[in-house]
């Protein structure tokens, strides 16, 4: 289908865009999360338009299988937390990151410094809230002293590394290439196979949204470009399919069909097949390639893609994550009600980590200018071309 978003919205709106519509993408997808498009149906008695209470209601505290944490009234989850993570990791570095930059920023983050965590309704250090694969992080690299470049072999392969992985678009911003490399590099410290993959494709996709005239199919183009292996396979397939939607609801169904060969968690989301979050070069995680598909159901329109992706259930809080972000980043509005809602129900500044990323994505491309004019220079005296103007 053709893209009904146009994209012609400045650096700073485009980060905004990205790292509010992700956080709103990841509270609207916290409450319905593990659950099927028809069990939310039954739940909701329709589908979910906005931001709804937690699935058990004022049981949250002790119910299985989500206990302890308050997803639902607007409470942002890990996905954001992590993302927030990585852009103070920016803030301090002001330059292109890498596993050391893990190592030596991140980590430390998740294990020093108490915040405020909305799920615990309580201040606490990231640590107590993160996934077993996210505190991977801090097992092999604080307490094990893997080399971080390594570090992520032997974690299970999810997509714990790609829903965080945003700030690396917008910091390489209208740059893909550039942006998957230096996520595969990040991603190391946490992942390996397709879910390091996952996160240097978002990366590029992010990136790739941020291109003056992009559109989802664009986007999309870029990704299949990059990727390699199962997560290339699976973002074709289900881009294949998505192309011949234009609302969420027909899609649900043949989306999920259509990732199904390439997702190893299986029709159970909580329970998942023996082969699955296993090293493979067949598969690919399913955040990924459903966000896309949303991206393009919904022609770029960010209440679109994120109500579908909230919609199709199993992990969609990192769906929703995904597809706001490229949705923001293509310049498409994030509903002020909904974005005011997460903020303060989090109890979260959304819009600062926004201005701290868009200021250190200025310095690290001039920088970057820098850096390539002294390589043209030497590259122009020992007999190659030319400088550029």
């Amino acid at each position: 289908m053709t893209s009904r978003t146009p994209n012609t919205a400045p650096l700073e709106e485009r980060v905004t865009g990205a790292l509010v519509g992700a956080a709103v993408g990841d509270a609207l997808g916290g409450p319905v999360e593990g659950y099927s498009p028809e069990q939310i149906l039954e739940r909701h008695g329709g589908r979910v338009h906005g931001v709804v209470g937690p699935w058990n209601g004022d049981a949250w505290r002790t119910a299985r299988p989500v206990a302890p944490y308050h997803k639902g009234d607007g409470h942002v989850t890990d996905d954001t937390l992590m993302t927030h993570a990585l852009v103070r990791v920016y803030g301090t570095v002001r330059d292109h990151l890498d596993a050391y930059a893990v190592a030596e920023h991140l980590v430390p983050d998740l294990i020093a410094d108490p915040r405020w965590i909305p799920e615990l309704e309580a201040e606490a250090l990231l640590l107590q809230r993160i996934f077993l694969a996210e505190k991977w992080l801090v097992a092999r690299i604080h307490y094990g002293h893997v080399d971080p470049r390594e570090a992520g072999t032997g974690n299970i392969v999810n997509c714990g590394a790609a829903m965080y992985m945003a700030p690396v678009g917008l910091v390489n911003a209208a740059h893909p290439a550039a942006a998957y490399a230096e996520a595969l590099d990040v991603a190391g410290a946490h992942q390996s196979s397709y879910g390091r993959e996952a996160a240097g494709v978002f990366a590029a996709a992010v990136a790739a949204a941020c291109v003056p005239g992009a559109t989802p199919e664009s986007v999309v183009a870029s990704c299949l470009s990059l990727a390699k292996d199962g997560t290339r396979a699976a973002i074709e397939a289900v881009c294949d399919v998505a192309a011949r939607h234009a609302d969420f609801e027909s899609a649900l169904a043949p989306l999920r069909a259509a990732v199904a060969p390439f997702d190893t968690v299986g029709p159970d989301y909580r329970a998942p097949s023996l082969g699955a979050r296993r090293p493979s070069r067949l598969h690919a995680i399913e955040e990924l390639p459903v966000a896309l598909g949303m991206l393009l159901v919904a022609g770029g329109d960010f209440r679109h893609a994120v109500l579908g992706a909230v919609n199709y259930g199993r992990d969609c809080d990192s769906i929703a994550t995904m597809a706001g972000a490229l949705a923001g980043a293509l310049g498409s509005p994030v509903p002020e009600d909904w974005a005011k809602t997460v903020a303060e129900a989090s109890r979260l500044d959304l819009w600062e980590p926004a201005a701290t990323l868009t200021a250190v994505t200025r310095e690290v491309f001039a920088r970057d200018v820098r850096r390539r004019r002294a390589h043209e220079e030497a590259f122009a005296e020992i007999g190659g071309t030319g400088c550029s103007g």
